[in-house]
């Protein structure tokens, strides 16, 4: 895998149609990808299979939107998200993801599966403030636990402001 690039400001969108499918172990390893999912990431099949996803992961995404994502998922239930991804030359782009963990016979995860779709602009411009604003929060606060903490409490706050769940949050924008 080479290096994970240095972000630009280029970004790259789906088309209306686009279907980004992707399935992962239980680790976040990457075990399958359709071929827009291939082509929007700039990665080729044989670089995202057998790497974590988090490969994708762009640096304006604050870590607690992820802890959001994998203790929903832990807990095996779905979860939807907006995400910034970044490509492999540095280009981005935003997606509504819906994530849901698979299950064996036994109840055991045994991996995830995404569909992520063209997200409605007004929805990032929502979301992209919200996540600058938690993103401020945890560089202030530190690396740490610190900086974790303080962007939940934004987030949870932003929250309690609406009413309403994260699930709620994203799919009513």
């Amino acid at each position: 895998m080479s290096p994970r690039p240095d972000p630009t400001q280029q970004e790259r969108m789906l088309a209306e149609d686009d279907f980004i499918v992707s399935k992962t172990d239980p680790k976040g390893i990457i075990t399958y990808g359709n071929r827009i999912f291939i082509a929007i990431s700039g990665y080729s099949e044989e670089e995202l299979l057998g790497s974590p996803h988090n490969i994708l992961r762009h640096p304006d995404m604050p870590r607690a939107v992820f802890k959001l994502l994998w203790d929903t998922l832990q807990a095996r239930q779905e979860i939807n998200a907006y995400v910034k991804n970044l490509a492999k030359d540095g280009s981005f782009y935003w997606v509504f993801a819906n994530i849901t963990p698979s299950l064996d016979r036994r109840g055991e995860v045994i991996g995830y599966y995404s569909v992520r779709r063209k997200p409605r602009p007004e929805a990032v411009q929502t979301v992209a403030a919200l996540y600058r604003t938690m993103l401020d929060a945890e560089r202030k606060a530190g690396d740490g636990q610190a900086g974790m903490k303080a962007s939940l409490a934004i987030l949870n706050r932003t929250l309690e402001e609406k009413g309403m769940g994260y699930d709620e949050f994203v799919l009513g924008l």
